[in-house]
């Protein structure tokens, strides 16, 4: 192992590029910021399409492309026992110290995060979603989550209220779980005004929203109050990014209400062209049923826009809002008539010349949330990992039972399992026989350029 490399970290999730998202961006960036900072860092995916393999991304971002295909809403069919022998591989040949799932959905994360533990190596999750306790889908993700975690060294969380949810869907105590944001590369959404249209009273004002068209991105709302703000407004035009199940019911609405020329379906918008989309509008909507930690108004702020959202989950935590004109964010409740009256108050503060301060705003948002706060305080969660012992077979048999008669009954024979099949696969392929991967520092592919 290199002696100057501080650790080597397995980032693993079932969601990385070539996805769009949250979780997707900050393993990446967290990843880039962790090389800088002298670690190696893999990430470990499943495959997409015939992305299959290894493959390297900027500064030598090693991505191992797993051969298991997605089985439901982007993650592998849970085996548990079929990943073992290329997980083992992997985490050995890479001489892995610390293993760092990502997404209570991600059903690689869990299982990778298991076999780290068969093999004596610390884990960390970050848990990027909020979660209810009443449907039956919530029950088993929160029981699955709950026997994931009873034997993690520790768990972090992108807001407060995601904390709160995760201690309760988990059983965890406070001292187990910490707090830190996210964070938005502030380089990338630089404000201009230039591209937005006059937003004095006889000139157009634009709204943009940029989500999935899923139940859960609230698009209900947007339905509902689309007929009432452009009637009330004139000259109030939507420009709308993403797709979904919801786009059908949008276009009817559009249809229906003869405003094809103010309301615009853009389709997904390539993250680099984010920006510019950003910056055409005034005013941006999110209208969310649930959210740990809302990266797009953080992108919205940055660049300068209003910001009008629900008040669900972790939002309130993310921008001031204290309704006065200096705040950037206008809070609602998830109904119809709140999101109406906050989008019509967001409106008459462009239309008297109440704009936010684009390049103050800017600097808050690059301050506020810098990758770089985010990649200590993550370094600080690795040296407290580090310090603990190791959990041994006997110990995490012991923790799962605190997890139910049934649920431990069952984790600790999957445990006493994997462990078998350890022992087995070191006898068929001793680790002696591994190959070590050499380190590929940022230096090794700058020299390559």
């Amino acid at each position: 192992m290199n002696p100057f490399i501080k650790h080597h970290i397995c980032m693993v999730s079932d969601f990385f590029y070539p996805l769009i998202g949250g979780v997707e961006n900050h393993i990446f960036q967290l990843s880039q910021c962790l090389i800088d900072r002298n670690h190696k860092v893999i990430v470990v995916t499943h495959a997409y399409n015939d992305r299959v393999g290894v493959r390297y991304m900027t500064n030598g971002l090693k991505v191992y492309y797993l051969p298991y295909k997605p089985f439901y809403n982007n993650t592998i069919l849970p085996t548990v026992f079929s990943t073992i022998p290329l997980i083992r591989s992997v985490l050995l040949r890479e001489q892995i110290t610390i293993v760092h799932g990502h997404s209570s959905f991600s059903t690689l994360a869990h299982e990778t995060m298991h076999h780290a533990k068969t093999l004596g190596i610390h884990t960390v999750f970050t848990d990027h979603s909020l979660f209810g306790f009443a449907d039956l889908s919530s029950v088993l993700t929160n029981k699955i989550l709950q026997v994931s975690l009873v034997d993690c060294h520790h768990v972090i969380c992108v807001s407060h209220t995601c904390k709160e949810n995760t201690m309760l869907r988990a059983n965890l105590k406070s001292s187990q779980v910490s707090v830190i944001p996210n964070a938005v590369d502030a380089s990338a959404f630089l404000p201009d005004i230039s591209l937005r249209p006059s937003s004095s009273l006889a000139d157009e004002i634009v709204i943009i929203v940029a989500s999935r068209l899923v139940y859960r991105k609230g698009i209900d709302l947007l339905i509902g109050i689309l007929p009432k703000i452009l009637q009330k407004y004139p000259t109030v035009k939507f420009r709308i990014a993403g797709n979904g199940p919801k786009e059908i019911d949008i276009r009817e609405v559009i249809e229906r209400e003869g405003t094809e020329d103010r309301v615009a379906l853009e389709g997904p918008v390539n993250h680099d062209k984010m920006r510019d989309f950003l910056n055409s509008g005034h005013i941006f909507l999110n209208t969310s049923l649930t959210e740990a930690f809302c990266m797009a108004i953080v992108e919205a702020a940055a660049c300068g826009l209003l910001v009008v959202s629900t008040k669900v989950g972790g939002i309130p935590e993310v921008l001031p809002s204290e309704n006065t004109q200096s705040d950037i964010m206008v809070l609602c409740e998830a109904t119809i008539d709140d999101v109406f009256h906050g989008l019509c108050n967001a409106i008459d503060r462009i239309q008297l010349g109440q704009i936010p301060d684009a390049n103050q705003w800017h600097e808050k948002i690059q301050n506020w949330y810098s990758w770089r706060y985010v990649t200590e305080n993550t370094e600080v969660v690795y040296k407290h990992i580090m310090t603990k012992e190791k959990i041994n077979l006997k110990e995490r048999i012991q923790r799962y039972k605190q997890c139910g008669f049934v649920s431990g009954f069952i984790m600790s024979f999957v445990a006493i399992l994997s462990y078998i099949i350890f022992i087995f696969l070191d006898y068929i392929q001793p680790r002696r026989l591994i190959d070590i991967s050499s380190v590929y520092t940022k230096d090794d592919f700058e020299k390559e350029l």
